[in-house]
């Protein structure tokens, strides 16, 4: 059986990518919702006016949404589909993501409502990482002491558990 541990890093990571898959695509194509797609555009063109050094380094509005959408689309696929230390770095790429637009949300001054759903998201790939970063519990190894020539389990080991009595 599973851990919960990797349960919960599974259903994170399946969740997340999924979300990520889903605002990468509105960033990128109008076909799932026309109505979101222009929303994008019109926040992107707030952004790059509100930060004039994207316009001198060339970066357009239309660049950075694209760029950004198509980031989020490869890194939640990657959550969502493959094993292993992969998701960590799209998980990683993802939180710095959610940090910048964060940033971009604040400079042009947008309510919280806004992008509340940034920061929710935020706190879970925060989550998410941490606990997949964690190591691994493992069970305690049974230790043998030889008194004797007898084998009996280490004194701290062979005390019952408490509520529990030791019936010999």
């Amino acid at each position: 059986m599973a851990s919960p541990r990797t349960v919960t890093i599974v259903a994170l990571s399946v969740a997340l990518g999924l979300f990520f898959v889903f605002m990468g695509t509105i960033k990128l194509t109008p076909r799932l919702s026309k109505d979101a797609y222009n929303e994008m555009k019109r926040a992107y063109k707030s952004y790059v006016r509100a930060l004039p050094i994207l316009k001198k380094m060339g970066v357009s509005s239309i660049l950075l949404r694209k760029s950004i959408g198509a980031l989020e689309v490869a890194c939640g696929i990657v959550m969502t589909l493959v094993p292993g230390r992969p998701k960590d770095v799209a998980n990683f790429f993802l939180l710095l993501l959610v940090l910048a637009v964060l940033f971009f949300h604040q400079l042009v001054g947008d309510p919280l409502k806004r992008y509340a759903h940034a920061l929710v998201f935020g706190i879970l790939l925060t989550c998410r990482l941490l606990i997949a970063r964690q190591p691994e519990e493992q069970p305690p190894e049974k230790r043998i002491l030889l008194v004797n020539g007898d084998e009996q389990p280490l004194a701290h080991e062979a005390a019952p558990e408490k509520g529990k009595v030791k019936v010999s």
